[in-house]
């Protein structure tokens, strides 16, 4: 436990000053498309008219304020490495031409050698394919380095984060908002992947917001993650179809380390399905929270801990038990529990002083409760 506690305050930290911005090898700004390599140039910007690819051995980095537009539904194939740095002043940014939800098809990154996203916007993803499903905004299936850190991922349909085959992930502070049209997971780890996913922010994800599972048929090594200090807001829903989704689901022999985070308005909170590895499985100091009682004939508080799973009120959380009770305070709040793909995100989910989620966490992962804390590591949105 020492070990991995050490581990996730050390992932916390973004180190800048160890990465380099690339300058060699600029890319001019307008059309690109095919094959490239290179570094997208900060102030400048790139239009993608068709398919990118990063052959492998290759990379493809932005400096901050670099702007990338996306036609024609193309996607970014990333074989190589990705290394997108922006800062929090001088953003990178992903866009469709339209900026319309579902209208480029995201990054797909299934056989990359490493993927570093920081102080990213990515809108609008999720397009479809050849076949008319909607694309996954970022996908890897490869035992590498996946830091994803500082960023924003808006009006997606499918999964945002689909990432599995052994990679170790450092997922932290980013806000996932408003995506998946029917389906699709805010942030979906399977087949052995470890690593820290924390003070991250996921508002009306239409499935869950954050998923563990490793697989059936390989059941070694086992998916294994610590999920902490997340806010996650409104998820599970599935605009209405489906199978509902969850605020945190940890199943099919994965293990979850789960602390520290406020789950509000989610259809399910936190659920821990039976053929999950229980026994390695941890959890507590929750904050569960419902605006409402009830919704669609849905009642949120029987969910916080569904009766489907083997998940049990522990004894440091804080459970609501009605709308005057464990309220998190946040700044803004709409109320909203169902919303359409591309609801715009005007909430503000920092915490009002007063909140009981001050002070009310587990102290090996942090004090507070939440994505944004009273100690300064927390989101930066």
């Amino acid at each position: 436990m020492i070990t991995t506690i050490i581990s996730c305050k050390k992932a916390e930290i973004t180190t800048f000053d160890k990465i380099k911005i690339p300058t060699s090898s600029p890319l001019k700004a307008g059309d690109i498309s095919g094959f490239v390599k290179g570094t997208l140039i900060g102030g400048q910007t790139y239009t993608v008219t068709a398919d990118l690819t990063v052959k492998k051995g290759d990379t493809l980095s932005a400096q901050p304020g670099a702007i990338v537009i996306v036609k024609n539904n193309a996607q970014i194939n990333i074989q190589g490495v990705l290394q997108l740095l922006g800062t929090k002043s001088q953003p990178v940014s992903f866009n469709s031409d339209s900026n319309q939800p579902g209208t480029w098809g995201g990054f797909q990154c299934d056989t990359a050698q490493a993927i570093t996203i920081k102080w990213t916007h990515v809108d609008n993803t999720g397009g479809p394919d050849d076949g008319g499903s909607a694309r996954g905004t970022l996908k890897v299936k490869k035992n590498i380095n996946v830091d994803i850190e500082d960023s924003w991922f808006t009006n997606g349909q499918d999964d945002l984060m689909a990432i599995g085959g052994g990679a170790t992930v450092t997922i932290l502070r980013n806000t996932i908002s408003s995506s998946g049209s029917t389906d699709g997971e805010g942030i979906n780890l399977k087949t052995g992947v470890t690593g820290v996913v924390a003070y991250n922010v996921i508002f009306s994800q239409a499935g869950s917001g954050i998923k563990l599972e490793t697989s059936s048929k390989i059941p070694f090594p086992q998916t294994e993650v610590n999920v902490y200090n997340n806010t996650l807001v409104s998820n599970g829903w599935r605009r209405g179809a489906a199978e509902p989704g969850r605020g945190v689901s940890v199943g099919v022999n994965a293990i979850g380390h789960i602390y520290n985070n406020i789950i509000v308005n989610c259809f399910h909170g936190l659920e821990l399905f039976d053929d999950g590895d229980l026994v390695k499985t941890t959890y507590g100091n929750n904050l569960f929270y419902g605006t409402v009682d009830s919704y669609q004939g849905v009642n949120i508080r029987d969910g916080f801990y569904p009766a489907s799973g083997k998940g049990v009120p522990q004894s440091t959380d804080l459970i609501s038990k009605s709308v005057n009770n464990f309220n998190p305070l946040f700044v803004q709040f709409d109320g909203t529990v169902l919303a359409p793909n591309g609801f715009p995100n005007t909430n503000n989910f920092q915490l009002q002083s007063g909140s009981p989620a001050f002070g009310r966490g587990n102290p090996k992962y942090n004090q507070d409760l939440g994505a944004y804390t009273t100690d300064g590591n927390g989101n930066q949105h």
